[in-house]
């Protein structure tokens, strides 16, 4: 177990206040900040999120509405924002980011204008290159995590002495972190696992049973590994707990918003509709335009990436996505003896 050490959690959104519990009940000194000051207000005065019902959060647990406060003098700091403000809040907190500061990164998506991850938008943002950054992904619903269920995680770095340190605070008794210095393959699969799980909803919408659920995550991730393979990713990071193991809980669980939200639109929802019933950021439909540029760049085939865009475009009719991908031209599974290639 690691020191005791002060934390500073930029988004009070339900995996931000998942990880803040975690985090103060294993003796750290953390604090929580949220640009929604009524937020901050009703956290800080009912210890509840109305996100996670029937979770009482920890009288230790500091909330706060001054980004300074929440940066400044921290061993760690976490952004949990949705991906879509991760840009914002960088540079909101850049002036009160430390020399040599460790940054985790939990959220999980791609910007679409510059194709950058979310620790390269960190990056950009606050541009002080002495800065540690890490990304925390992997099979991790916040609805389980606030209940003390045992999980695993993924601290990915080139930085191994930081990945490394952010591995032992996020171990705790119910939660075991492993590292990997993959960090754009562990980012990469975070945000592509989301466009899958958003396939597997609609499949489960459409009335397709486990069989295509089950082609759908296997031949996803296929997809999600044959592009990270062309950006110079390593392909272990696959099938690892980033990359597998974080589809199947998001593409199988009624806890991911993206499944949920897939399933609407498999049956007839209309996209908006579907993501106001929701209630919560869906993140595939935001990395959603990253993945098309991304598999255009590096000529890559990802054809159930291309039909859920063409689904929620509204250029093709949901009833007919299935048999797109069932009649294109038939291949071999096996086509060499490296992951990457047995998929095509």
């Amino acid at each position: 177990m690691a020191n005791k050490m002060k934390i500073g959690i930029l988004g009070a959104g339900t995996w931000g206040i998942a990880l803040a519990r975690m985090l103060c009940n294993a003796g750290h000194d953390v604090t929580v900040w949220s640009a929604i000051e009524a937020e901050v207000d009703s956290l800080s005065s009912t210890r509840r999120h109305p996100n996670l019902p029937g979770v009482e959060l920890p009288d230790q647990l500091r909330y706060t509405k001054d980004i300074s406060d929440a940066c400044t003098g921290m061993d760690i700091l976490v952004f949990a924002t949705p991906s879509v403000y991760i840009r914002s809040t960088a540079e909101k907190a850049a002036p009160y980011i430390a020399d040599g500061q460790i940054i985790v990164d939990v959220a999980k998506g791609i910007e679409a204008e510059t194709l950058y991850t979310m620790t390269e938008i960190i990056a950009d943002e606050i541009q002080n290159p002495t800065v540690r950054l890490v990304a925390l992904s992997g099979p991790t619903h916040a609805e389980e995590v606030v209940k003390d269920l045992p999980t695993a995680i993924i601290s990915a770095s080139d930085d191994v002495a930081a990945a490394e340190t952010v591995q032992k605070v996020f171990t705790t008794g119910r939660m075991r972190a492993y590292t990997n210095d993959d960090i754009h393959g562990v980012e990469l699969c975070g945000a592509l696992k989301n466009v899958i799980a958003l396939a597997s909803g609609i499949a489960t919408g459409l009335g397709c049973g486990d069989n295509a659920k089950a082609a759908l995550i296997t031949r996803g991730i296929a997809e999600i590994c044959r592009l990270g393979i062309a950006m110079g990713c390593k392909e272990q990071t696959f099938v690892g707990l980033a990359g597998i193991g974080d589809l199947i809980v998001t593409a199988t669980s009624m806890h991911s918003r993206n499944n949920r939200c897939g399933m609407l639109i498999g049956q007839g929802v209309p996209v908006e509709d579907a993501i106001r019933q929701v209630g919560m950021v869906v993140e595939g439909l935001n990395a959603l335009p990253a993945a098309m540029r991304l598999a255009g760049k590096y000529n890559v085939e990802m054809p159930i990436v291309e039909t859920v865009d063409a689904v929620v475009s509204g250029r093709v009719d949901v009833s007919t996505a299935i048999e797109m991908l069932m009649v294109r031209e038939l291949k071999s599974e096996i086509r060499g003896t490296a992951f990457h290639n047995m998929y095509d």
